[in-house]
């Protein structure tokens, strides 16, 4: 099995080599979508919301210096000063830092980076924080705690579970480290429940085995229609004006 670090995580190789759980939402939401990215055909464009959980993620890792040098023009301003856009960054950092519970849950072992195997294919993860022995904890920036259950983070909990047991670890409990990109920043630390985690983990199991046959190019890749990826390699059809009608 490929060894992964912080500079070939991200790589177009291993992803290629691994699944991730992004990988398997990019699958669930449209598989042609998912093997593009894979091959490097098709890059998300990140949103200005997306970059400040990535400015508060950064503090975690400790590593927000290096994303000034990384990008400056992106999130500086010529004094250095976070551009306006990405202040909430800065709130939430701010008010976070000052709550104990908090921090105690984000203590732990920064971006770990684990690959096992599970259920027939070859996984990778990274966390955000591993106690080991007691808990991994995941943060997530919102735009309110409603979007948490949205987002589907019962996958992410599952596979991180999985991974951390199938690599000795033992079962620890995953909780999300949630703070919200509301006026007034609300945070708190949920725990998901284990009944939820393995159901998540069922459900990962049985759309697998089609995800990893798409992935090896052993069956055709579903177009979902919709996605901005298939927006961008859709050709004119006809058709009828009255569906703009409908509902």
């Amino acid at each position: 099995m490929q060894k992964l670090n912080d500079d070939n995580y991200y790589s177009q190789a291993a992803n290629e080599a691994f699944f991730s759980v992004s990988q398997y939402k990019d699958f669930c939401k449209c598989e042609a979508m998912a093997l593009a990215k894979i091959r490097g055909e098709f890059e998300q464009k990140q949103t200005k919301a997306m970059l400040i959980g990535t400015l508060v993620d950064r503090w975690f890792e400790g590593t927000l210096d290096k994303l000034r040098e990384e990008s400056p023009n992106i999130f500086y301003c010529r004094n250095g000063a976070l551009r306006a856009d990405f202040r909430k960054a800065d709130e939430i950092i701010k008010r976070v830092q000052k709550d104990d519970r908090f921090m105690l849950y984000m203590s732990g072992e920064k971006q770990k980076i684990l690959t096992f195997e599970m259920f027939g294919a070859p996984w990778k993860m990274k966390m955000d924080s591993f106690v080991q022995d007691i808990c991994i904890t995941d943060l997530k920036v919102v735009q309110n705690f409603k979007s948490l259950a949205f987002w589907r983070y019962d996958l992410q909990g599952a596979v991180y579970q999985a991974g951390v047991e199938t690599c000795g670890y033992g079962r620890l409990p995953f909780y999300l480290a949630a703070t919200t990109k509301e006026a007034v920043t609300d945070f708190d630390i949920f725990q998901i429940d284990q009944p939820t985690l393995d159901m998540a983990l069922r459900e990962i199991e049985g759309k697998l085995p089609r995800f990893i046959a798409v992935k090896a190019g052993l069956e055709k890749p579903h177009y979902c229609g919709v996605c901005d990826y298939c927006k961008s390699v859709k050709k004119a059809r006809i058709r009828n004006y009255s569906e703009l009608l409908e509902g």
